[in-house]
């Protein structure tokens, strides 16, 4: 029995424990209007973001890889929730409602096949400008999405192009009070995350306390603006838009699966949760380890999103990833283990148990206010900056993608992120840099005779190509190769370097056999050098390679001096 624990659990330490449970207590109070406000954004039933903080925590906490990764509702799931859902059913309906349960099901299911296929490495399959793309237009999604409940007015929700639409024509109906609200707590929350933690520490506060009582700034909030709807009956006398009754109680556990058509439309969606949360998961995971000297590993994390995400829909909630601000906060109130997770669900349990009904007068314009705020730092300029200067194709993609997202939707600006990123990669193998060398005096080092004043041999051809030579990129080598070979009569030998091939595919040998074949008829030999030993295993049981016996060389040097 003893071997069934996790080994965080198996070797705690008692010094572990008071920062444990002082970064439970505080998490589970911070983050409960991050799980009201994200449940919002997702057109869901509010009780359903603090379920989804209770068993996916310990589900997670029991078999994920990271001390202090901390799960739960977070922005761009919830986002990609409701775009996933409102095509399929009216939002905050029961079909709405269980098809949620059915997409954290799916997901979690397809976490757990990719952990027992080891695909860890999916971690890596989007690259960096994409996942900035990504979420920086989906940070502008939402905030556009949030602008009707502070304005206390409503709009369609089906596009970006609609949801402008409808707030431009509802602008004259703004409910004052609401946005007084709304525009309120958003300045607060701004001057708290801008200047309050930097005055605390001004005044003598440690940083660490400094910064978590700046952190304070959203439950204050929520608390200051539910006390005034509730004195001043504001949802009823001024139109408030409030949360509403919230169910007392644990989440009834409950089998769920979704009917066969509900499989085919949830899917790729589904797929596209997984991978951006586990993207976006392990990449929170990994900051943190590092702080640390801790390692993480990308398998265990699949396991322990998918248990997480099948607890999730087995307990009345919806998809869920490893959120950043909540992981901040938790590793900031000094977390050691996922035991404090585990405390963050128990304290959120009995929240829900005991004190539901303190959340009826919650204003929805407070929920939207702290929602923009929060994904306000997640539009990266800074990567866009960057991406620009250095690489602008990358810059493209990430202008695209989020570009997509925000016009397109999300399921299309990813997807439209991703084919450019491998149209992208495509296109660099397809035209891959090769450089005629030659010998560095004095030296065995060979280099590019563009570059460097370098030695050549008379009738030799030295050319390095500087990619695997596949189906896209074998023709431009032999075009190269001939039209160098036709610009100067008098080369006879043709060395091609191969220190930067790791593989040659089927097309490519078919044109290197057809081209050696045309070079031998001329009167030019063709002789390759540091071939990798993987790529020589290969190609010596062709009959390029039986044609090429004694014409391969273990280093340019080598093929230099031979006759």
């Amino acid at each position: 029995m003893h071997k069934l624990l996790p080994d965080w659990l198996r070797h705690y330490q008692r010094a572990w424990l008071g920062g444990d449970v002082s970064a439970g207590l505080i998490v589970a109070v911070l983050v409960i209007p991050q799980s009201l406000a994200y449940t919002l954004l997702a057109g869901l039933p509010p009780e359903m973001g603090l379920y989804a903080s209770i068993l996916p925590v310990v589900a997670y906490a029991l078999l994920g890889s990271s001390m202090t990764l901390a799960i739960g509702p977070v922005a761009i799931a919830a986002l990609m929730t409701a775009s996933a859902l409102q095509p399929l059913a009216i939002a905050g309906t029961t079909e709405y409602v269980q098809l949620a349960m059915g997409l954290a099901l799916i997901s979690g299911l397809m976490f757990l096949a990719f952990g027992a296929l080891r695909l860890g490495w999916l971690a890596y399959f989007l690259s960096q400008p994409v996942v900035s793309g990504f979420v920086s237009g989906s940070a502008i999604v939402i905030a556009l999405g949030q602008l009707k409940h502070v304005l206390g007015v409503s709009a369609p929700s089906s596009s970006t192009w609609a949801t402008l639409q409808g707030l431009w024509r509802a602008l004259p109906q703004t409910n004052l009070t609401t946005l007084a609200l709304g525009g309120g707590s958003m300045l607060v929350l701004v001057l708290a995350r801008r200047y309050l933690g930097r005055g605390l520490r001004h005044l003598g506060l440690g940083a660490t306390a400094a910064d978590l009582l700046a952190r304070m700034a959203p439950i204050v909030t929520v608390a200051v603006s539910t006390a005034l709807v509730a004195w001043g009956h504001w949802d009823v006398s001024r139109q408030v838009a409030v949360v509403g009754s919230v169910p007392a109680g644990l989440p009834a556990l409950a089998w769920v699966w979704p009917e066969a058509r509900a499989w085919s439309q949830l899917l790729l969606p589904a797929l596209l949760i997984t991978l951006v949360g586990f993207v976006g998961s392990v990449s929170v995971a990994q900051s943190f380890a590092l702080q640390r000297q801790q390692r993480i590993a990308p398998n265990r994390e699949l396991w322990g999103l998918g248990a997480a995400n099948v607890a999730a829909a087995f307990s009345g909630a919806y998809p869920v990833h490893g959120g950043l601000s909540r992981s901040v906060i938790n590793f900031a109130a000094g977390a050691q283990t996922p035991l404090a997770s585990i405390i963050t669900a128990g304290f959120m349990a009995l929240i829900v148990y005991f004190f539901a009904s303190l959340f009826y007068f919650l204003p929805l314009a407070v929920l939207a206010a702290s929602i923009m705020v929060a994904v306000a730092t997640l539009v990266d300029v800074d990567t866009l900056k960057a991406s620009w200067t250095y690489d602008k194709a990358d810059a493209f993609s990430l202008l695209a993608t989020a570009g997509g997202v925000i016009v397109l939707g999300v399921e299309a600006g990813i997807l439209m992120g991703v084919a450019l990123s491998l149209g992208v990669l495509v296109w660099r193998s397809s035209h891959p840099h090769m450089a005629v060398v030659g010998r560095v005096p004095g030296t065995e080092h060979f280099r590019n005779v563009e570059r460097h004043a370098v030695q050549t041999v008379p009738g030799l051809l030295a050319l390095r190509v500087d990619e695997s030579l596949f189906f896209a990129n074998a023709t431009a080598l032999e075009e190269r190769i001939e039209a160098l070979v036709q610009a100067d009569p008098a080369v006879r030998r043709v060395l091609l370097v191969c220190s930067a091939v790791n593989q040659i595919d089927a097309t490519a040998l078919g044109i290197l056999t057809g081209l050696e074949q045309s070079l031998a008829a001329r009167g030019v030999r063709l002789d390759l050098a540091e071939v990798k030993g993987p790529v020589m295993d290969r190609l010596q049981h062709t009959a390029l390679g039986q044609r090429l016996a004694g014409r391969v060389f273990r280093s340019v040097h080598d093929a230099f001096v031979a006759p």
